[in-house]
């Protein structure tokens, strides 16, 4: 008998946009998809930005009760939160994962894996959180980290290089599979209000919106970093055959690209990125951005590029 292993993500955006019955959705032609905005009028832009505009609220629920169709249509978002966070901890970390693959010692998994919640979205030092975690051996770390992607829970993403240069020491970056599932197992309060958490949140997402939308593809789901300090990081780079795309979280107030940040630099290489963009926050935070790339650097607001990204892979589907 022959497996095929399916990876289902949570819902996307759009998707919780279509279950939830949102009333703001707009009707967007078929052909409309994040890397095209680029091409598209201004006032053409406008339009669709407008349009777009209203979804931001949902967004927000969204980013705390998670991709989860039964948790998405429940009506108290604390019940949500604590089923969400039962669920995770108590069936999936203490026996459906241990069951799976024949862990003895389920306290040290669910260890690890809040280690990772706490640190989501960001570079992982095998060494120093072994060393963290009463000093369990970095193979059982790197084991159990192994685990949770099998069970979806985590994504691990790895450098690329994007200037030819060899990469010698792979540390991946750690994102939860659903931001909501790191808001309930921290049991983080009032994080809508907290611009440091809601930047984790959005680049989870969004990491998890590109990484589902290309798995069936021949691509790489990664990030680049080049030393000199955090501005020289991208934090996702899609890397497929026919080009790059390139996508900077700066989910903030009055987020600014410089010159020296990583993906200008990288925008000047025509030829081997395929589309630049910076994902924002405010809704009136969009449009080409001003400096002289080969390849234009568009600024997207989060909603909008998560909602127009699950709208494509919509299209695919129908096409």
């Amino acid at each position: 008998m022959r497996w095929s292993v399916i990876q289902v993500p949570t819902l996307s955006f759009y998707e919780y946009c279509e279950l939830t019955q949102v009333d703001e959705r707009p009707k967007l032609d078929l052909s409309i998809k994040p890397t095209a905005l680029v091409d598209l009028k201004q006032h053409e832009l406008n339009d669709i930005m407008n349009r777009l505009s209203p979804l931001q609220k949902h967004f927000h629920r969204y980013l705390t009760v998670g991709g989860f169709p039964e948790l998405a249509l429940s009506k108290d978002d604390y019940y949500a939160q604590r089923m969400l966070r039962e669920d995770v901890v108590d069936k999936v970390l203490k026996r459906d994962i241990p069951s799976l693959f024949s862990i003895r010692n389920a306290a040290v998994l669910e260890k690890v894996f809040l280690y990772l919640c706490f640190n989501s979205s960001n570079i992982i030092n095998i060494a120093a959180m072994s060393k963290e975690l009463d000093n369990t051996s970095a193979a059982t770390v790197l084991n159990y980290i192994h685990f949770l992607e099998r069970a979806n829970l985590i994504y691990v993403s790895y450098p690329v290089s994007l200037d030819g240069k060899k990469i010698l020491k792979a540390k991946p970056k750690i994102y939860i599979a659903d931001a909501a599932i790191r808001n309930a197992v921290l049991m983080l309060d009032n994080v809508l209000a907290n611009p440091e958490e809601m930047g984790i949140m959005v680049e989870t997402s969004v990491y998890k919106h590109l990484a589902a939308f290309y798995y069936r593809l021949n691509t790489k789901v990664g990030y680049y970093r080049k030393s000199g300090g955090s501005e020289r990081e991208i934090d996702v780079v899609v890397e497929f055959p026919q080009g790059r795309i390139l996508a900077e979280v700066k989910y903030r107030e009055n987020a600014v690209i410089k010159e020296s940040d990583a993906i200008v630099e990288m925008s000047m290489k025509k030829g081997r990125v395929a589309a630049s963009i910076v994902v924002t926050k405010k809704t009136e935070d969009y449009g080409v951005m001003p400096h002289p790339t080969s390849v234009p650097i568009m600024r997207i607001p989060a909603h909008a590029f998560l909602y127009l990204l699950g709208h494509a892979e919509r299209a695919l589907y129908l096409m």
